[in-house]
Formats: C-alpha cells, sequence, structure tokens
C-alpha cells in the first residue's frame, strides 16, 4: 500500500507556478479549479485551450502568430500544431541577456566553471556566425559528441538560431554506436571535445572522431574543443579546427534568429538500437519548445531564481530537457563524469556549493546511494534544495522513503516517465499535490494517459498499457528514412488505430497516480499471467546482499518461467539461505506467481547508455538468439556471462 511521504504547505502551493496557471486558466475560461485532478481532466477535454493558455503563459516568442491551434485532434500522427506562426528556439532560450548565471559547470575533480546569460549569448552569437560563414543553413544537420560541457548548449544553440537541426551521442559511444547513429542523418559539421573524465582517468576521443569521420563523408568541418589538454593535436584529422578558432574574434554580435514554422525540425532523438538500427526520431522546435515550458514551468516549478541539475550526458533525451530551463532564465549547473568519484557524496557536495534548489537523477543512482549508505542530509547543507526528480526507470518505495529519511524531509520528491520519443513526460511531479511512495504524482496536462485492457478499454487500479489517446505538440513529426510513415506508424499505432502505444505496464490510480510495472514488451507471463518486472526489483532492492538485478522470462516447457539473475554485493555469495531469502520476499510481498523458478549469480548487469536495463537483450542470450546491436550498450561484455548457462537447461 502506497505511504503518503509529504504535501506543500499552503503557502508553499500558493507560490508554485501550478497555482498561478491555474487561477490564469480560472480566469481565461471562467472555471473555478482548485485542486489538480480537475484542472488535468479540463485540460485532456480541452486540448487546443490548453496548449493556446500555454502558449501565453510561457510568454513564447513568436514574430508571427498562429492561426490555428491544431488542425485535427482525431490525427495520430500527423496533427499539425500551431500553424502559421513564425518562431525560433533558440531566440526563446536566449531571451535573457543580464548578469545572472547561466550555466554552471563542473567536469570530474575541476573548480567549476561559470557563464552569465550575457556571456552565453555572446558565445552563440559568435558560433552561429561562423557555422554560417561554414554554409550552414535550415535543416542541415549539426551534431556533437561532446561531454555535458558549455559548448555543448553553445553548438546546439547556435545550429538552432539558423535552422539547423541538432543530433548527440556522449563520448562514451563506441564508435559503432555514433555511426549507426549519426551515420544515418549526414551531418554537415560535427562539434567533439579532444576527450572527457572518468573515475580520474583522462580518456580520448580523437582516436575514435578520426575513425568515425571517415565513415561520414558528409562531414564538411570538424570542431574540435580542448577540454583534457589545451592545445590537443588535430593535425591528422581532416577539416578539422580547434573551437577557439572556429568561433567568430568578433564581439557585441547580434544573433540573426531565422523564424521558421512551428514544426520545423529542431532535434534527431535515437531509439535505445538494442533491437537493431536505432530509429532517427525527428522532433519539431515548437512542439520540444512549449512541451518542455509545460514540464519546466508547471510540473517542475522551475522560475527564474532557481538552480536546476540532472545527472545526465549528451546522449539522453534528460539532457534536452534541462537546456530547456534556459527559456525559463534559471541557472543551469552541468556535471560530467562518475557520480561516485572520488567519492558517493560528489554530486550532494555540488548540491551544496551551487545551492541547487532542483536535484535531478536515475532510479538506479539513488538505489547505489542506498546501497552504499551514503547519508546526504545529514552531511551537506541542502537547505536550497525544494526537488529531487528521478527518472530512468521505476523508483522502488525503499528509494522514495530513503530520499525523505536520508536527503530532506521537505522536498517534492517527482519520480517522471516518459521517452526519447516525445521528449518529455506522460506522467511527473505535481508541486500542488503530496507524494505517496512508489508513485508518480499525476498524469502530465493534456496529456490524455491511460492504461488499456487487453481489450483496449481503459482501467483503474488494474494493470495495463501505458497509451495517450490525443496528439500532443512533441510528437515526433517523422522519423528519418520512412517516406511512407511505417516506422513510425508501427512503432506507437499498430496495436490502437490511432493512440499512442507506449511499451510501459502501468496502473493508473483513482488518486490519479501513476505506478509502473516495467516495460510492456518485458512483462513475465508465467501460467498465463502478465507479471510487470519492477514488482521484483522492488523486492530485490531491498535486500542489502544483492547489488543490482535483471530478470527476464524463459521459454520452458510450453510456458514461461521467472529467471532471475543477482550481482552480489561485495563480501557476499548467493548462497541457500539467500536464496530463500530473496524467494520468501517476493513470496510474502509480492504474489507466489512472482518467485523466480531460478535464481543465478552473475558478475554484471548490462545497461544502454542511459542506465536502462536491457532485459530483452539478455532474454535473446538466453534464447540462444543474436543481439543485433551492442554498440548501444554502456558495458556490452557483460551480455556473455547470460550464455550457455548449465542451470537453465536444467529443470
Amino acid at each position: 500500500m502506497s505511504k503518503l511521504l509529504w504535501e506543500p504547505t499552503q503557502e508553499r502551493i500558493k507560490n508554485t507556478n501550478m497555482y498561478r496557471f491555474m487561477n490564469f486558466i480560472n480566469e481565461k475560461y471562467s472555471q473555478k479549479f482548485s485542486e489538480y485532478p480537475s484542472l488535468y481532466q479540463w485540460s485532456v477535454e480541452n486540448i487546443p485551450d490548453f496548449w493556446a493558455a500555454m502558449w501565453e503563459f510561457a510568454e513564447i516568442k513568436a514574430s508571427k502568430p498562429y492561426d490555428q491551434i491544431i488542425d485535427d485532434l482525431g490525427k495520430m500522427p500527423g496533427a499539425n500544431w500551431f500553424s502559421g506562426t513564425r518562431l525560433n528556439f533558440a531566440e526563446n532560450l536566449l531571451r535573457y541577456r543580464d548578469d545572472q548565471k547561466a550555466l554552471i559547470f563542473k567536469g570530474e575533480e575541476q573548480a567549476a566553471a561559470r557563464m552569465t546569460y550575457a556571456e552565453l549569448y555572446d558565445e552563440v552569437a559568435r558560433v552561429a556566425s561562423s557555422l554560417r560563414a561554414s554554409g550552414v543553413q535550415a535543416a542541415d544537420r549539426v551534431v556533437g559528441f561532446m561531454p555535458n560541457m558549455p559548448e555543448t548548449i553553445i553548438a546546439m544553440l547556435a545550429a538552432a538560431s539558423i535552422g539547423a537541426t541538432w543530433s548527440s551521442c556522449s563520448p562514451d559511444f563506441g564508435i559503432k554506436g555514433v555511426l549507426d547513429r549519426f551515420g544515418q542523418i549526414q551531418p554537415k559539421v560535427l562539434f567533439t571535445a579532444d576527450g572527457y573524465f572518468f573515475k580520474g582517468k583522462r580518456l580520448d576521443s580523437l582516436e575514435r572522431i578520426s575513425n568515425i569521420i571517415k565513415e561520414l563523408p558528409s562531414i564538411e568541418k570538424l570542431v574540435v574543443v580542448p577540454y583534457t589538454e589545451k592545445n590537443p593535436d588535430i593535425s591528422g584529422l581532416p577539416n578539422a579546427i580547434l573551437y577557439k578558432d572556429f568561433r567568430s574574434s568578433e564581439s557585441n554580435l547580434e544573433i540573426e534568429f531565422e523564424q521558421l514554422p512551428f514544426d520545423h525540425p529542431l532535434y534527431i532523438m535515437y531509439s535505445s538500437g538494442t533491437t537493431g538500427l536505432p530509429k532517427c526520431m525527428v522532433q519539431s522546435a515548437g512542439g520540444i519548445l512549449i512541451h518542455h515550458l509545460k514540464e519546466l514551468m508547471l510540473h517542475t516549478d522551475l522560475k527564474r531564481e532557481d538552480t536546476i541539475f540532472y545527472f545526465t550526458t549528451c546522449g539522453w533525451m534528460m539532457w534536452n530537457w534541462l537546456v530547456g530551463s534556459l527559456a525559463v532564465g534559471a541557472t543551469l549547473v552541468l556535471f560530467d563524469g562518475n557520480p561516485f568519484y572520488p567519492d558517493p557524496g560528489v554530486l550532494w557536495k555540488m548540491a551544496q556549493d551551487e545551492k541547487i534548489t532542483i536535484f535531478g537523477t536515475s532510479a538506479g543512482y539513488i538505489a547505489a546511494l542506498q546501497n552504499a549508505g551514503v547519508k546526504p542530509g545529514k552531511t551537506y547543507d541542502l537547505t536550497p534544495l525544494k526537488s529531487v526528480l528521478s527518472t530512468g526507470s521505476p523508483l522502488s518505495m525503499e528509494g522514495f522513503e530513503y530520499i525523505y529519511q536520508e536527503v530532506k524531509e521537505d522536498l517534492q520528491l517527482a519520480s517522471i516517465s516518459g521517452g526519447t520519443d516525445l521528449n518529455g513526460c506522460f506522467a511527473l511531479g505535481n508541486p500542488i499535490g503530496p507524494v505517496y511512495s512508489g508513485e508518480l504524482q499525476c498524469r502530465g496536462l493534456a496529456m490524455k494517459v491511460m492504461a488499456f485492457d487487453e481489450d483496449g478499454k481503459s482501467v483503474i487500479n488494474q494493470q495495463g498499457e501505458l497509451v495517450c489517446a490525443a496528439p500532443f505538440p512533441s510528437m515526433p513529426i517523422y522519423f528519418w528514412s520512412d517516406p511512407d510513415g511505417k516506422k513510425y506508424h508501427d512503432a506507437y499505432f499498430d496495436v490502437y488505430p490511432n493512440v499512442w502505444r507506449h511499451g510501459d505496464y502501468i496502473i493508473v490510480n483513482e488518486r490519479g497516480g501513476v505506478t509502473i510495472y516495467g516495460r510492456s514488451d518485458a512483462t513475465l507471463n508465467p501460467g498465463g499471467v502478465r507479471i510487470g518486472t519492477a514488482e521484483i526489483y522492488r523486492q530485490v532492492d531491498r535486500l542489502k546482499e544483492i547489488e543490482d538485478s535483471v530478470v527476464v522470462g524463459q521459454d520452458w516447457k510450453n510456458d514461461v518461467r521467472v529467471i532471475l539473475f543477482v550481482k552480489m554485493a561485495e563480501w557476499y555469495e548467493l548462497t541457500d539461505d539467500i536464496v530463500n531469502k530473496i524467494k520468501n520476499a517476493i513470496r510474502t510481498n509480492a504474489s507466489p506467481r512472482h518467485v523466480p523458478a531460478k535464481i543465478l549469480a552473475i558478475p554484471d548487469v548490462p545497461y544502454t547508455h542511459n542506465m536502462k536495463k536491457v532485459e530483452l537483450a539478455v532474454k535473446k542470450v538466453v534464447h540462444n538468439q543474436p543481439v543485433l546491436n551492442k554498440d548501444s550498450l554502456r558495458n556490452p561484455e557483460a551480455l556473455g556471462y547470460y550464455a550457455d548457462i548449465k542451470e537453465l537447461q536444467e529443470d
């Protein structure tokens, strides 16, 4: 049973953007909303009115107003949003040009570097001028193979100011992983750093880049940002130039923001690629802008005076989401490196030093802190901290309780869930509502999210498929190299016509809260009963003897049996006593059907670069099927541990 962990005070509620927005709606549309559920219901029943209000509330800058909010609410995909308007994404993120800090960058064991909004504008202007001089035009692709550092944001904004389309990978991607992505979209300019730091080691990027650009004939300019060395040797790289020599030397430049349609392509994002070549999802400038502003301003309660941090790389959508905070005028903290180096408190010391108010991370990081016995609230002064955000995988009830016990009692813990596909969330935080353990607080405003049963009927308090039954502005405008839209249709709309099926297994409860039970394509079906993998992880994560785990269904004697692989914590071995302890915990707290048929110890659990467990890849190895794209994994060697396991051939 979910436990109430936190409620905002009336004073806090009245100070939120959500409360201000609710009053804005009340006045604009003659409503009397006083709480979130009624506002949410109105937003999904009046989707065009909601987005019109959001446009006005967020003060979106456009050189030409829109003629129509949406042409066809019943059309998914393909609905046309805010037709007629002309705007520029970068112009909206660079609306401030003052001395407030825009970016604070902290690399591993390095002093923090700072940049004001005025300095950021000037840098973007210089790089944009040089991109134009290099022949970059609207709809050209500009890409980054970069750490999470200010120059990455500068390059993206410079490209977007011209109307070029941005795409990025983090430097821990392998050569094939990069080529599988950038090779599909023919970029004209590539930004890279000379290397990056991880666990105190300097790792070179230029050798990989030299191999990458050999396979990317479209690259006309390679811009190298010195990071690990002051003057890296780029003489052997074709069309290469150092960042300082590339950016214009002129000062006080004004940016020429190209005024473009709402659906002009801004970002190309990628599916994880664990089952084949990654899908290239093209997202619109206007759609991303208004969707991010809704999530940041209303659901995250981000304001100009806030300092926001998200632990992410440039290969994860949370980087794009974090960068959207510039449109609110907040201060962004960028971190690049290992979050446990030189010690497990490194990010919390940064939170203390930089007075971070919104701290974003992954459920995996929170579980790792918990296992390491870290107590940030007792070690660091986190007085300014008002919110912790968690995503990447379902956060366990124990993870929720850990945050309130060991980080801070009075904060909003927002477990959020969506996807790279929409560059945003289906379910997320509600700053004017309570937090219950294990629960995402609410479905996003104007997101018609439901749980569908096997008959395609919406159900409450019952597990089902996460669907969205109405269009939203940040949907991909198309997939790259998909002229007839078949890849796009098959990705989301092949099960329920005109309804987005996301691939998560969820419960929506009577409060409107959401619980995620894992990927629906990884659900287990022993005896024909569907079981979400998160239900098993919740029990295993509680045990100090287990550092990590992955669970899959193995086809066995015309049925499916549940196999649990565990990575043991240091100093522990998988004994019969521990096996029984795991089984008893699962039987008692989940059900007898959840109890694995076999529990086996393995040295490591494979993850994507975005820190998601790859249950499907493990399942393929268990069944002796090929895993097509191991380069999408950060530790592909881990898959080898799951091959030809003798115990899986036995009853």
